[in-house]
């Protein structure tokens, strides 16, 4: 996402206009939602688990793709080709999963325990009076999410200095202001509503565009037979073969959708439904439009390839540059507009997520349930308190963007890893296995996190394989190996086995 500040666009006045109206919709579903979001803390973080399946469908998709989906897979799909759908494929896998099995148990225990987030599930899950997993939890989750939300900003400042003159600092505190207004205002019901929005930007962007682009080339077949003129040495790992890669490199690619249980502003989602039977009408829904936006990424990255096939015909060369650049030669003035709308959807919907997962850790997990515990606070004062966090985190942020740029978007590189690595494993073993214990989940969060950084940081083992891989691996066997050698509390797994046996129902 650095090189979006590369974009090349026309600032035709009908783009703008659909830009602007695209803008004009988000806030205003901030505003419509602030009543409602402002009753209290379970509304504001969770919209008081009333969340329909269309919504916490579309929601859960999109806020785990950001802009890695429409410039990062594109750019992959124009340097690989079709072996970039692995890079998809396990993401997909891994989300119908989520839907189908782990979100109705989760979404039933937190409900039941009065959990609003993880921390608060695995306090109540083992029974932890040391608050050790809480705050072990909330460090995890400012670490990543911190630095996540910065090189949203970043990244989107970029895109809209460059795509309207405005320049890159003004373009980061506009993003910044824009996602702050709906999400301080209209909490985790503004944020679900905007990425249903968002979603559907993003859908008709990327289905659009490649047909569009194909058509303009003269048929998918002319863009086949145009690709398979070019000189090998031209083409470089470039192939429409999707299995043109190595054993290590499919398992790599796959290896990204083990991100997706670990990341919690995706499982906040399935927390939020209003009915656990619906999930599975969401998991129809949410497998359905990751699929649609994966094959248009693909797509657009295997005809851009035609159109150009070598990077210095790209923007700075860069391959990241695709999806905007090609839209810009071939779209209406006006669907361009919705094409930067989309790019800012990807990134707004990722933002707003983690903005307000960060501040439930802040709020709910330390202020109320550490700080103030056990004293009678007013739930109006506790979302005044979570809207201030909302905008001191964002300044954290927006401080770290501008002092340590490349800090943010190293940490960017391996944050979906280390959450994942980090609570995937805990969160899926905490909900399947009786026998995980206060211990063995501690020594899986921690190892998690520390496996990616290590593996990331070794070139030779990250050559090899995606660090996310082995550090899940790791994070689950310490899991299981430490649970087995502690005794958990008696009474820690009452309420899972009555979630069980309701879910078996």
């Amino acid at each position: 996402m650095e090189n979006i500040s590369q974009i090349i666009v026309h600032a035709n006045p009908l783009a703008v206009l659909s830009f602007i109206i695209y803008l004009l919709i988000i806030i205003l579903i901030g505003i419509l939602a602030t009543k409602f979001s402002s009753a209290g803390i379970s509304e504001f973080f969770l919209a008081g688990r009333k969340m329909k399946e269309f919504v916490v469908a579309l929601s859960a998709v999109v806020s785990g793709r950001s802009a890695w989906l429409l410039v990062g897979v594109t750019g992959m799909a124009y340097l690989r080709g079709a072996s970039a759908v692995w890079a998809v494929a396990g993401y997909i896998i891994v989300e119908l999963f989520l839907f189908l099995f782990l979100a109705k148990r989760l979404r039933r225990y937190t409900e039941k325990m009065d959990n609003l987030t993880l921390p608060d599930f695995f306090e109540s899950r083992y029974k932890d009076k040391s608050n050790l997993l809480r705050v072990t939890s909330v460090i995890i989750i400012l670490i990543f999410m911190v630095a996540y939300v910065s090189a949203q900003f970043n990244a989107g400042g970029k895109a809209f200095g460059a795509s309207f003159g405005l320049g890159e600092f003004n373009g980061v505190l506009i993003t910044a202001l824009i996602v702050l207004a709906y999400t301080m205002m209209g909490g985790f019901l503004a944020v679900s509503l905007t990425d249903m929005i968002q979603a559907f930007f993003m859908i008709f962007a990327l289905l659009v565009l490649p047909v569009i682009a194909i058509i303009n080339f003269g048929g998918w077949g002319e863009v086949l037979t145009a690709l398979s003129k070019l000189d090998p040495k031209v083409l470089g790992s470039f192939s429409i073969d999707p299995f043109a890669l190595s054993v290590g490199g499919i398992i790599g690619f796959l290896g990204i959708g083990l991100g997706s249980p670990g990341n919690p502003h995706i499982l906040v989602r399935y927390m939020s439904i209003d009915d656990p039977r619906a999930l599975r009408k969401s998991a129809l829904i949410g497998t359905v439009w990751n699929t649609l936006m994966a094959w248009g990424a693909i797509y657009i990255g295997i005809v851009g390839r035609a159109y150009y096939p070598t990077k210095n015909l790209l923007p700075n060369s860069d391959p990241e540059n695709l999806y905007p650049y090609l839209a810009s030669t071939h779209l209406h003035p006006i669907f361009f507009g919705i094409i930067i709308a989309s790019i800012f959807a990807a990134i707004m919907s990722t933002a707003d997520s983690q903005l307000l997962v960060a501040a439930s850790g802040v709020v709910r997990d330390i202020y109320q349930k550490i700080i103030v515990k056990g004293k009678q606070m007013s739930q109006k004062k506790l979302v005044l308190m979570s809207r201030m966090i909302i905008i001191l985190l964002v300044i954290i942020a927006l401080i770290l963007g501008a002092v340590a740029s490349q800090l943010v978007f190293w940490l960017v590189l391996f944050a979906w890893a280390g959450l994942g690595a980090s609570f995937g494993p805990t969160i899926i073993l905490s909900l399947f296995w009786k026998r995980t214990t206060k211990q063995g989940i501690m020594a899986g969060l921690i190892s998690g996190t520390l496996a990616t950084i290590i593996w990331n940081q070794i070139p030779f083992l990250k050559a090899i394989i995606y660090e996310l891989v082995p550090a899940f691996i790791i994070s689950a066997l310490l899991t299981i190996i430490v649970s087995l050698f502690t005794t958990p509390p008696p009474e820690a797994s009452k309420e899972l086995e009555e979630i069980s046996a309701h879910y078996k129902k």
